[in-house]
């Protein structure tokens, strides 16, 4: 159901792109770092948030939670080790969305914002930590899916590559009869466990 009440609506936008932002940029870095020229040819290394926008995605985001950003054009035969390649750069944006997760919580717990840019901290904490946990699910196209890819074993994975052209079908139908919230309920818990233990030994 969407969700139209309270100024966290309107929050939404730039913790949205702050977000999928830096988890996108994190891709485009890392595969570059490794070798990789074409996220610098396709113009994705740059936190500017258009280069990674996709507008149908974002309204998907912004009104019901699920959505996706364009996807980090990358060519793994400019790695030195292409299975290392694609499982650090797939986990790149996963991790980068943790960290922002990890600074915000901490922002929080310090006291030191009132008013509604508590609630725009509460807000982009909220996406980083679900965009984290949502993204290394094993289901094409998301970052799980590539991150698993990579440990499978040849026959196995010529199965699961065959996965990509149903993966966003999959995403939806488990999305629209809930099952992505009962997948993700326990592991953002856990995420949130983590996070608060870590950020209570930072700041006590």
């Amino acid at each position: 159901m969407p969700y139209f009440y309270g100024p966290e609506m309107l929050l939404r936008i730039p913790a949205l792109l702050i977000a999928i932002t830096f988890h996108e940029y994190a891709h485009a870095r890392v595969s570059y770092a490794l070798g990789d020229p074409t996220p610098k040819w396709t113009g994705r290394l740059t936190l500017n948030p258009l280069a990674h926008l996709d507008p149908i995605g974002l309204l998907m985001l912004w009104f019901f939670k699920f959505g996706w950003a364009k996807p980090v054009m990358v060519d793994p035969r400019y790695y030195s080790n292409s299975k290392t390649g694609i499982m650090l750069t797939s986990v790149a944006g996963p991790i980068t969305n943790l960290m922002l997760a990890f600074v915000t919580l901490t922002l929080l717990k310090l006291n030191m914002f009132s008013g509604i840019f508590e609630i725009f901290l509460e807000t982009l904490f909220s996406y980083n930590l679900v965009l984290a946990v949502f993204n290394l699910i094993p289901i094409p196209p998301l970052d799980g899916y590539k991150i698993l890819s990579v440990f499978l074993p040849l026959n196995l994975s010529d199965v699961f590559f065959q996965l990509e052209t149903y993966g966003p079908l999959i995403l939806i139908f488990l999305v629209y009869f809930d099952f992505v919230d009962i997948l993700l309920d326990p592991l953002i818990s856990l995420a949130l466990y983590i996070l608060d233990t870590l950020t209570n030994m930072l700041i006590f």
